[in-house]
């Protein structure tokens, strides 16, 4: 029996507070969803489980989509389907319903992995596609350095990697999924190029992780971070500045004119 709260979220994120306006900021980007699509390779149906708002859900297959959260459901763009109201560990079809299944950014928020693994493997003839956060490398994302408490939950919160793979059995492939510097997506490792936009809390909102530990002290580290750059910048120009005063100095004419040089 999966606990379910009042917008039918199953997982341990409550969409029904958090998940107002979340499709404005996890869009999908376009080189990932590529790379999504190059994997999901000739199939024709294809199911997403945990679907959300319909980020990375291919647009040129048959899709069914299952998503939990009520709110979710409502963020979905019109031209993509309905999604069913449904959770992993239950799927609602008959063995082998798909030539694949998918899930993106999700597997970290079941109450049951293997469950969920287990019923994408029943109904799936061919593919099963997760795309996930591997917890033993978070600690290298620039957000570390900002919010570690945020990392940490996420390390707790995301499945190791071998234990994706133990549930799924093999033959198993592990692809890197490279994050661009101006990557589009809204999740909080896709921001080092643009970290300004974490001092929004809608765009934090969009992030799951945040609505466990609130995002107070990583403003006021990133506002402090910002203070010193800024001071920094000044103590390097007035530095520079009176170094050039005194090569003026040094280098007046006999005249009176001075030997000026551009910094």
């Amino acid at each position: 029996m999966i606990s379910r709260r009042d917008d039918g979220s199953a997982g341990d994120a409550d969409y029904g507070l958090i998940g107002k306006g979340y499709a404005q900021y996890r869009r999908p980007d376009p080189r990932i969803a590529a790379m999504i699509g190059r994997e999901l390779a000739s199939a024709r149906t294809v199911l997403n489980v945990g679907a959300g708002a319909g980020s990375y859900e291919p647009v040129d297959r048959w899709v069914t989509a299952v998503e939990p959260s009520a709110s979710m459901r409502a963020q979905r763009p019109s031209y993509l389907p309905v999604a069913i109201d449904a959770v992993a560990e239950h799927l609602p079809f008959e063995e082998n319903s798909f030539d694949a299944s998918m899930a993106t950014f999700t597997v970290h928020q079941w109450p049951n992995l293997k469950a969920g693994l287990t019923e994408m493997h029943r109904v799936t003839r061919d593919t099963v596609l997760i795309l996930t956060c591997d917890p033993d490398e978070l600690d290298r994302l620039w957000l570390h350095d900002y919010a570690p408490e945020v990392i940490s939950v996420e390390a707790r919160r995301y499945p190791r990697i071998e234990t994706i793979v133990a549930e799924l059995g093999d033959p198993i492939e592990i692809i890197p999924v490279p994050i661009p510097l101006d990557c589009t997506d809204g999740f909080g490792e896709a921001y080092y190029g643009r970290p300004e936009c974490l001092l929004d809390p809608a765009a934090r909102r969009a992030c799951s992780a945040w609505s466990f530990v609130g995002g107070g002290s990583f403003c006021e580290r990133a506002r402090s971070r910002s203070r010193k750059r800024q001071m920094g910048c000044e103590i390097r120009a007035s530095a520079r500045t009176s170094a050039f005063r005194r090569f003026a100095e040094t280098h007046r004419q006999p005249n009176g004119s001075q030997v000026t040089e551009r910094l």
